[in-house]
């Protein structure tokens, strides 16, 4: 606990009591030390004490805070002496009393046990390097606050209306904005600030994506969670890691937030505060904010693949063989009825893309989902998407809604991007009414895991129907089941492909057809195993084999013991 002393120009001194270890000072009412002076930002300065004394930090304001006439962005500890300015506002500190919090989370840091022993050069180097590096990722944020914030006051001043705005418009109006005032505080900044970064990260906060542009350009990252303006991980290469670059401040993610949704009719606010998204190139985005996510606005982006998979490219990364292409090929051709199932983030979605495309070209598709990734080529294609209540809680349209219409649409196939609810019902009622080749998603385990997800799916559509009447449904409308796994190390493998082949004594009976037999780690922690067949011949080859189909059991008989990594 600690006091500050602040005194305005022409006004009297005023001591304000500090009871726990942070004080926040600005111009705005929820502040814990609210000034009102015109000269001090909303959320100006931030005083923290630590185990060494109390720190200031100045938190983007335009004016900037000053330790005895200095600019700074962080300064600590401070002396009794020390002059802090805040626009037209001193301040100062007496009676700092050490915290119980600050004491009790000091932490001796013990000697090292033989003083002599000195640091690798190297480690020396990469600590310093690295040291630099958070300085100037910390310089980038501090100072692209401070030129965003002039932005906004600079567009207020010459009452640009930015509504009425083209995208390009408003991008060539920032541009020549921010180059301006970057150039009116040249002389401020320091050393290590790259002020071509710099004025590429305060446009592409106001008006892109802020940070994320550069995440989104990168092919090598699959996926990107802003857990809150100061903490955004990304996954590359299947390995989750804390980006060094962040936000300026929950504001600038509620604003990349709003230019997403914006354009799809979605909205989000304190009555709604989650929302389902995507991106021009298909990426799927989810967004949640206060005051269901405690730590700031959260935003995930899945990232669609800019360019085409086909199998050819998931068979060299070890995600399946080339006997199970062959198989799925004639699976859908055939218009068996496939669920693929998988947890988050296993690659069913992608999975459903790649098996779409076996469709044949003159066939009608119509597509189901809550927000719109799938990519077909097929010229007959319907593509449906939900739609969430408006304002007044009217106006919904759900997956359930939109099954019972695709079926009044004459389709040949009916591709819906997950069964997550009621709808359920509607597909299984579907696939065993003349519409096979029917493809879905479920969240599952395991090939069992499928069934027993797929019964509760349907109890939740609220029509009573006996366990066994269910059973019997999903036995006679679903053909294949493809598990699909996210493995320990990150990749995504197709480790089983499952017939149902139909019910007795009331228990809907599997059989494996495909399976990948995993065989440890290897040195760089990469899953190794091989795919293998199980020797069970589906039993809907022979009925096609009676038509006049080509088919091939030379695949069901032997294993593929060459090993995927």
């Amino acid at each position: 606990m600690f006091d500050i002393v602040y005194q305005s120009t022409n006004a009297r001194r005023r001591v304000f009591h500090v009871a726990g270890v942070e004080c926040v000072v600005g111009r705005s009412r929820s502040m814990d030390l609210s000034i009102d002076s015109r000269s001090v930002a909303k959320r100006h300065a931030e005083f923290i004490q630590r185990s060494d004394g109390v720190h200031v930090k100045d938190l983007g304001s335009s004016s900037g805070t000053y330790v005895n006439q200095q600019r700074i962005v962080s300064y600590g500890p401070l002396h009794e002496l020390d002059e802090v300015s805040l626009g037209n506002v001193s301040i100062g500190l007496q009676k700092v009393k050490l915290s119980d919090s600050v004491a009790a989370n000091e932490v001796e840091i013990p000697q090292s046990p033989n003083p002599e022993i000195i640091h690798n050069t190297q480690d020396v180097e990469s600590s310093s390097s690295s040291e630099l590096t958070q300085e100037s990722n910390d310089a980038l944020a501090y100072w692209g606050q401070v030129v965003h914030e002039r932005l906004l006051d600079a567009m207020d001043l010459r009452r640009k209306d930015v509504s009425r705005m083209s995208d390009e418009q408003l991008r060539a109006e920032s541009n020549a904005l921010i180059g301006e005032i970057v150039s009116s505080l040249e002389g401020e900044f320091p050393e290590e600030l790259d002020v071509t970064a710099l004025h590429n990260h305060v446009l592409n906060e106001s008006v892109g994506l802020g940070p994320l542009e550069a995440f989104l350009a990168d092919d090598t990252i699959s996926e990107i969670m802003v857990n809150n303006h100061k903490e955004i991980f990304i996954e590359r290469n299947g390995r989750l890691e804390l980006s060094p670059i962040h936000f300026s401040s929950d504001k600038t993610v509620y604003s990349v937030i709003e230019r997403i949704i914006t354009p799809l009719g979605r909205r989000l606010d304190e009555s709604s505060p989650i929302v389902d998204a995507r991106l021009k190139d298909g990426s799927r985005v989810n967004a949640v904010i206060p005051p269901l996510a405690l730590k700031g606005p959260s935003l995930t982006i899945r990232k669609f693949p800019k360019h085409r998979l086909d199998f050819s490219i998931l068979e060299s990364a070890g995600s399946l063989s080339q006997d199970m292409v062959d198989f799925l090929q004639v699976c859908v051709e055939q218009r068996r009825n496939i669920v693929v199932s998988g947890g988050t983030g296993s690659g069913k979605t992608t999975l459903l893309n790649l098996l779409s495309a076996f469709i044949p070209h003159q066939q009608r598709i119509v597509t189901i989902e809550d927000a719109a990734e799938l990519k077909l080529d097929q010229p007959n294609l319907v593509s449906l998407e939900s739609r969430p209540s408006n304002s007044e809680g009217n106006g919904q349209i759900t997956i359930r809604d939109l099954m019972k219409n695709a079926l009044r649409m004459r389709p040949d196939r009916i591709v819906v991007g997950e069964c997550r609810g009621g709808e359920a019902i509607d597909m299984l009622q579907a696939m065993n009414t003349g519409h096979n080749g029917s493809l879905t998603t479920v969240h599952a385990n395991t090939p069992r895991d499928v069934v027993s997800r797929l019964e509760v799916l349907v109890l939740m559509g609220g029509i009573e129907i006996p366990i066994s009447a269910i059973r019997e449904q999903i036995a006679s409308a679903v053909d294949i089941i493809i598990q699909q796994n996210r493995l320990s190390c990150g990749k995504r493998k197709i480790t089983q492909i499952t017939e149902v082949v139909g019910v007795e004594s009331g228990t809907i009976q599997l059989q494996e057809i495909f399976k990948f037999n995993s065989r440890g780690l290897d040195n760089e922690g990469n899953t190794i195993g091989n795919f293998e067949a199980s020797g069970f011949i589906p039993t809907f080859y022979e009925s096609l084999r009676s038509q006049g189909v080509p088919l091939s059991i030379d695949a069901f008989s032997r294993s593929n013991e060459n090993e995927q990594r």
